[in-house]
């Protein structure tokens, strides 16, 4: 893939020189990919971080692949620098086990929970999971939140996807495939779209609008017509649910 003229003279200047106004030059280019990003994360900072640390993390991922970029190689920045972004701010996260071990437990319920529900009725309702969870609705929905904040790559891994051009239009503008268009072959195609056909309509829009259409939690609340953390609680359902089926087809 040919990089767009702006970014080539970018590129050029950088490694002609070697200076640090050029490599400055090209984190201030590549900065709105860090936020996309880092918003796209859904994940809630950890007691005593705030956005703007995950932002930070992101930037040390930036510029590990500023670092590791071969221009030679043809192929997108962008796609290059996603996953090392994404893992930059997972691996600062990991340091402050951010996730409790009683909230590591209730993710293990309900997974089991969800695969036993799926097994027996074929379909997940709330009340069933409630039921086979032993929790009332307050505890169950405060589990499902937990559980959209406790994946915090997006769907690309769950779903076994390469990584990609994850760029809404207008963030950074690229030619490349959307994370959709590399999925590995026709089969796992055909498995991941029964996976997402048997979500409940709301989860699947939910899935929709965050991953595919770009919107944020927040946005997809005012969609919905309901809360941010309402959204989160179907965004946590959805992929849990979703690792579930995909794991049982598998």
């Amino acid at each position: 893939m040919v990089l767009k003229a702006s970014d080539a003279e970018l590129w050029d200047e950088y490694l002609r020189t070697g200076s640090s106004r050029a490599r400055e030059n090209i984190v201030k280019r590549y900065l709105p990919l860090v936020k996309y990003v880092t918003a796209r994360m859904a994940v809630s900072p950890p007691s005593g971080l705030d956005y703007d640390d995950l932002l930070s993390f992101g930037v040390f991922g930036l510029l590990d692949a500023i670092d590791r970029f071969d221009v030679s190689k043809g192929f997108s920045f962008q796609t290059f620098a996603v996953p090392r972004i994404r893992g930059a701010v997972l691996d600062e996260l990991r340091k402050y086990d951010w996730i409790s071990r009683t909230g590591r437990e209730k993710l293990q319920r309900l997974g089991k929970a969800m695969e036993t529900v799926l097994q027996d009725r074929g379909t997940l309702s709330d009340q069933a999971l409630m039921d086979a969870l032993g929790m009332d609705e307050k505890e169950y929905r405060e589990t499902l939140e937990l559980s959209s904040r406790s994946y915090i790559v997006s769907l690309d891994e769950v779903l076994s996807l390469e990584d990609g051009d994850v760029s809404r239009e207008g963030i950074i503008p690229d030619d490349g495939e959307s994370a959709a268009d590399l999925l590995e072959d026709e089969d796992e195609t055909v498995r991941v779209a029964g996976a997402l056909k048997r979500l409940p309509e709301r989860e699947m829009q939910v899935i929709s609008l965050y991953y595919y259409e770009g919107l944020t939690l927040k946005e997809i609340g005012k969609v919905l017509g309901v809360t941010e953390s309402r959204v989160s609680q179907i965004h946590g359902k959805a992929l849990a649910a979703l690792r579930g089926i995909l794991a049982a087809k598998g």
